[in-house]
């Protein structure tokens, strides 16, 4: 299912955008957007074309289709050991807009969130969007447990919101039962809640285990908000599906006004939720498998990209993005990927600030959610280059 014959490429230049296949000159290999070459599960598009033969695509309940919901609420206790009430399973326009509904609900003017540096362009953007001031708590590269109590320093009256991405983008660090127990107990005694985006949560690599942090407990769990979707891991982020989840029924409440799910100005993709009901009830083989090639495809990169001159790399514990160090080539992070541009016809994505945060300068990201042979030639144009 993952070889270099099932990719199509012309498919994807037709289809793949932001940054991908479809917005790249022709010879130029982008390893850009978390987003994967492989078309998705069988078992995914059949269950779309079944939908669609009808010809019925009608408005979908403003609190998502019984059978997602039901899907949901299952994946969630048997993956996750995490119980929610199923009418605290809100299907969204996708993770993303998830995470600026949380910020919106819960920010004023001026209010305070913590997030990681570097992490993901999309929580400084919607703190932003909410008029919020971010407050960024470094998280370095590397496998050191997290001192959380620095968090808990940062920490002021107008800190409304704590934002948690687990498995941590771009560094692929898989937070551990304890550090998240701390994190948990900080919210807890401060009154915080925590915004925990898991979207790439079953990308996670042995031995390396992933938890849910509203299963730790009953007081966590009242103080966490759990975002998650399936474009990466399944492949369907034109389907725009995701979901916001919650113990707390007030907090829950407050996500659905502020959704506007209720006056159908947004709601969730009809097509998206019964592809998603389908990855999350018949897919399972499949997502087991492309985990397996995403684990070969990360220990090939690490070990190509460790043995080239001026970079390296932590070999991710989650995600099929790298994060490479390139400082000892002694070019910006904007400058090396020019360079991989006009030199490799590689493109990666640059470790600026709009991306990352300020802690991601000297480093580039890049995907490997592609065929080994694709990889190969990127990373062979790559070593070329240098």
């Amino acid at each position: 299912m993952f070889s270099h014959d099932s990719i199509r490429f012309d498919l994807l230049r037709q289809r793949a955008f932001n940054l991908r296949w479809a917005t790249v000159p022709e010879g130029v290999i982008p390893l850009t957007a978390a987003d994967p070459d492989f078309p998705c599960a069988p078992e995914i598009r059949e269950a779309v074309i079944e939908y669609t033969q009808s010809g019925y695509l009608s408005y979908g309940p403003p609190e998502g289709l019984a059978d997602f919901r039901t899907a949901l609420q299952h994946y969630f206790l048997s993956n996750r050991q995490y119980s929610l009430p199923i009418d605290q399973l809100l299907p969204i326009d996708s993770a993303a807009f998830g995470i600026q509904v949380v910020c919106k609900s819960l920010l004023s003017p001026g209010d305070e969130a913590l997030l990681f540096d570097p992490v993901d362009f999309l929580f400084q953007y919607c703190i932003e969007q909410a008029q919020g001031i971010p407050v960024r708590f470094p998280i370095p590269p590397g496998t050191e447990a997290v001192d959380f109590s620095r968090l808990e320093a940062l920490i002021t009256p107008k800190t409304k919101l704590i934002c948690l991405c687990n498995p941590l983008n771009p560094t692929g660090k898989v937070f551990t039962r304890e550090e998240l127990t701390e994190l948990g107990r900080i919210a807890v005694q401060h009154g915080i809640p925590v915004l925990s985006d898991e979207i790439w949560s079953d990308i996670v690599f042995e031995p390396h285990t992933f938890t849910s942090l509203g299963s730790l407990s009953h007081d966590i769990s009242q103080h966490t908000i759990t975002v998650t979707g399936f474009s990466k891991s399944y492949g369907l982020a034109g389907l725009r599906i995701g979901v916001l989840a919650t113990e707390n029924k007030a907090l829950f409440q407050r996500l659905f006004e502020t959704s506007l799910h209720q006056f159908t100005v947004h709601g969730a993709n009809v097509l998206g939720q019964v592809a998603g009901t389908a990855a999350l009830t018949h897919a399972q083989d499949w997502l087991r498998a492309y985990v397996a090639h995403l684990d070969r495809m990360r220990r090939l990169v690490s070990d190509r990209i460790n043995s080239m001159k001026g970079l390296s790399t932590q070999t991710p514990e989650g995600c099929f993005v790298s994060f490479v160090n390139i400082e000892q080539t002694g070019m910006s992070s904007e400058a090396f990927q020019q360079h991989l541009l006009d030199k490799a016809k590689v493109l990666v994505v640059p470790g600026l600030s709009r991306w990352f945060g300020p802690g991601a300068e000297g480093y580039v990201r890049l995907s490997f959610a592609t065929s080994e042979q694709v990889l190969t030639e990127a990373l062979n144009r790559i070593e070329e280059s240098l």
